[in-house]
């Protein structure tokens, strides 16, 4: 059995931390700490294998002006850097890259704009482009989460399979951060029903729910992001990536 990989997540707007409930970010949470670069540093620190980043303000429509912040990030750590951030475009994808991400994470686009999705696929690759699948009550939303599609996760994915996509990032919504427990039913049928690489986000609050998805890594969820419940200490000890090392682009 490989242990998951626990991935922690940065969300970035106005160049600053923030927390995110629900897919909302919520501004000013000195809790946190404000500088994400300094928190990339502080994850490297714990021995992080990877890190998440999501830039609400490219999600938003506000343009790209966390770029700086983000290529500050990647040349801070020397782990993999996974982008998030409303990608549009195969120049948007290229930005993304030039500031030394390792890999993509598109939802809307692929949703909507499935030709310059595939531009965007075709140029880069399975291994550095994964697609979010964000969920309320069984139906793909879009659009920064605030649009309902009626498509259900698993019919989605499967149509992605046919594709080529490699790996999808599952996200009920309800859950994130909001410290209520993971969906693992929703990621395993995910990972069983296509037999690609799933990372489950959000929910997770304690080890002992962590332990409950290392028990699905067999079928195929292989990784989780973790935001809310690192940033408050809710874990005995923060050295649960130390447990194993496995390959992030297997």
């Amino acid at each position: 059995m490989s242990f998951v990989l626990v991935i922690p997540s940065i969300d970035i707007k106005n160049g600053k931390t923030v927390r995110v409930v629900q897919g909302i970010p919520e501004l000013n949470c000195s809790e946190y700490g404000n500088d994400p670069v300094e928190m990339a540093r502080i994850w490297r620190a714990e021995n992080a294998k990877m890190i998440h980043l999501v830039d609400f303000d490219a999600i938003g429509l506000t343009g790209d002006i966390n770029l700086k912040v983000i290529e500050k990030i990647c040349k801070s750590v020397i782990i993999p850097v996974e982008y998030a951030g409303g990608i549009r475009s195969l120049e948007d994808a290229k930005k993304a890259f030039d500031c030394g991400t390792c890999r993509i994470v598109l939802s809307t686009l692929a949703f909507e704009n499935e030709k310059e999705f595939l531009n965007i696929f075709d140029a880069f690759g399975p291994s550095r482009v994964a697609i979010s699948l964000d969920v309320i009550d069984n139906q793909i939303v879009t659009r920064a989460r605030k649009h309902l599609t009626g498509v259900s996760p698993t019919d989605f994915a499967l149509h992605l399979k046919s594709i080529g996509v490699e790996r999808f990032i599952v996200t009920d919504v309800k859950r994130n951060g909001m410290l209520l427990g993971p969906n693992i039913e929703l990621s395993k049928q995910i990972a069983i029903a296509t037999g690609k690489k799933v990372t489950l986000s959000g929910g997770i609050r304690n080890k002992d729910e962590l332990m409950d998805v290392q028990h699905f890594s067999d079928v195929g969820i292989d990784s989780v992001i973790i935001g809310r419940a690192l940033y408050e200490n809710r874990f005995p000890c923060q050295k649960l990536w130390r447990v194993a090392e496995i390959g992030i682009f297997q």
